[in-house]
């Protein structure tokens, strides 16, 4: 501010910067702590199924039965679906490990102390990787070795995104919608829509992959801040 004028323009301008700048922090803050929920979520219902002590009394009405529980105790987002939702999400990312370690680490280590063991995440490998070295042969504008960090996957993802990404048949397909979501900053109806058209499949077939990518970056729908506030998800979690 040394050589600019406080002139009115400027105050406007730099109100609305401040607005839109801490809007968008508290959004992000808000998404990451709603997809560390929900991995956790799935986490402890996974330890519970390997080696909870009183596991076989609920059996295959462990979700209905958790789910009722926890709907009584006003808990957004906890229908059987979606618990198993959360299930499936925690299984298919368990390198979120190292996110949630960093910055819950009360919430994830507790449970070690649980029958004496470690926490079975602690010992996953990442199943991806034995796909990942076939993924320039799909899409030339990433690399084969190009693994995305988990701070960078859940803080550039929603959850929204990441709950579509793990209905995916391959962790291949998985990788490749990361990358190009990230890439493309797409909204979740916009990796929908991709996902819906093929995009993974057409991008496989096309002789000018390049062209065919600069063509859906160029067209895409973006994530903005209006997109991520109406996200369901983030509204129940919130209770609004």
């Amino acid at each position: 501010m040394k050589n600019t004028k406080l002139t009115f323009r400027y105050l406007v301008s730099s109100i609305r910067d401040i607005h839109h700048n801490l809007l968008i922090q508290s959004i992000k803050a808000v998404n990451v702590n709603l997809t560390i929920r929900n991995w956790l979520i799935g986490f402890y219902i996974s330890e519970f199924e390997l080696r909870g002590i009183d596991r076989a009394k609920y059996g295959e009405n462990l979700l209905l039965e958790l789910s009722d529980k926890l709907t009584n105790l006003k808990i957004s987002n906890t229908g059987k679906r979606q618990l198993y939702n959360y299930l499936e999400f925690y299984r298919t990312y368990p390198q979120i490990s190292s996110t949630v370690l960093t910055k819950s680490p009360e919430l994830i280590s507790q449970i070690r102390f649980l029958n004496g063991k470690v926490p079975t995440v602690w010992a996953q490998s990442n199943k991806r990787n034995s796909e990942i070295n076939t993924l320039d042969k799909i899409s030339p504008t990433v690399s084969a070795k190009l693994i995305i960090p988990p701070e960078k996957l859940i803080n550039r993802l929603s959850y929204s995104h990441l709950a579509l990404l793990v209905k995916l048949d391959s962790q291949l397909k998985i990788t490749f919608y990361e990358i190009e979501s990230i890439r493309g900053n797409w909204s979740v109806r916009e990796l929908k829509r991709q996902i819906d058209t093929l995009y993974f499949e057409r991008s496989g077939l096309s002789k000018n992959k390049k062209k065919l990518s600069e063509l859906i970056l160029a067209v895409s729908e973006k994530s903005t801040p209006e997109t991520v506030i109406r996200d369901p998800y983030i509204f129940e979690f919130m209770g609004v």
